[in-house]
């Protein structure tokens, strides 16, 4: 099969390259920098310098590779996209992310309609963001929230790629919080120094995933050529009050200091606020019943363990 991999060197393209390639499958994957064409020769794809908010560019990349499937990974939260990490101005630092949601899923999608290529995957996210109401853990079937303030870009956009890859009769994956190599390095760094602080009770739900069972999660839904939502997430969707001192723990650290929600809001902003305390974590149930989907780390307490060992 031909595959397309919009975001081939992010950190989940540098796990998804490799194992379509080793399944057999002709990959085209795309890189905004040319510098990183190297890299990707390397894990055995066909390398392009592609702008996903440059329609132009991705409908030249996208006819040229005629793919059987697009695979879109395009994000731009790292170090050299968007500087370090900005909880507290949360929509800035998500900013060109939330527009690669919007204008570069539409790019993708036209280019994939011009082509004829007849499948689309999209990344999306399950992590703290489920609706704020009912339970701690949601499934595909309940409703995304309506955000406001900071994050109502960040909800705007991952509202628009469910309602256009849906109505393209694509798949979207939504993610839960990723780690494994490079994915959490920023966050460890924070916690060994005890600035990644517990607000309040640290009631608010997570969802976790390795990047290897992220990346085999998708190839099922490029090989299945699976059609609708689901929830790419571990076994164990748990609050902050029992992942985050876990993490410590398995870092060497000290245990995370507490503030109140009044200090953190003032401290890093009312994003951190709603992530810690009020989040929502999400089931795979779906993923594992309709793709056959086996994580090999079915909960962060065996992946937190296993990676920060080897660090």
């Amino acid at each position: 099969m031909r595959v397309f991999v919009a975001g081939g060197t992010g950190v989940i393209g540098r796990r998804l390259v490799p194992l379509l390639v080793e399944r057999g499958h002709q990959v085209t994957a795309t890189t905004t920098s040319a510098a990183k064409l190297g890299l990707l020769k390397e894990m055995g794809a066909d390398g392009v310098v592609m702008d996903g908010l440059d329609g132009g560019s991705v409908g030249e990349a996208v006819a040229a590779a005629r793919p059987d499937v697009i695979v879109h990974q395009m994000t731009a939260i790292s170090m050299p996209h968007s500087g370090k990490p900005d909880i507290k101005h949360f929509d800035r630092w998500f900013a060109t992310t939330n527009r690669l949601r919007t204008e570069g899923t539409d790019h993708l999608l036209a280019a994939a309609e011009a082509t004829g290529v007849p499948h689309f995957v999209a990344q999306s996210a399950a992590i703290w963001n489920g609706i704020r109401e009912g339970g701690w853990v949601k499934t595909e079937e309940d409703p995304l929230p309506v955000e406001t303030g900071r994050l109502q870009a960040l909800a705007e956009g991952i509202r628009h790629i469910q309602d256009v890859v849906l109505k393209a009769d694509g798949t979207v994956l939504r993610y839960g919080g990723f780690y494994g190599p490079g994915a959490t390095d920023d966050q460890v760094e924070l916690v060994r120094k005890r600035q990644f602080p517990l607000v309040g009770g640290g009631t608010g739900y997570c969802s976790w995933v390795h990047l290897d069972d992220a990346a085999s999660a998708t190839v099922l839904a490029v090989e299945q050529q699976a059609r609708g939502v689901f929830n790419i997430v571990d076994d164990e969707p748990a609050p902050a009050s029992e992942w985050l001192p876990y993490l410590a723990a398995c870092a060497g650290a000290k245990p995370p200091l507490r503030v109140p929600k009044w200090l953190a809001r003032l401290l890093a902003g009312e994003v951190a606020v709603l992530m810690m305390t009020e989040g929502r974590g999400f089931s795979n149930a779906k993923a594992r019943r309709e793709l056959g989907w086996e994580p090999r780390h079915p909960s962060w307490r065996q992946g937190f363990r296993e990676e920060l060992a080897r660090s």
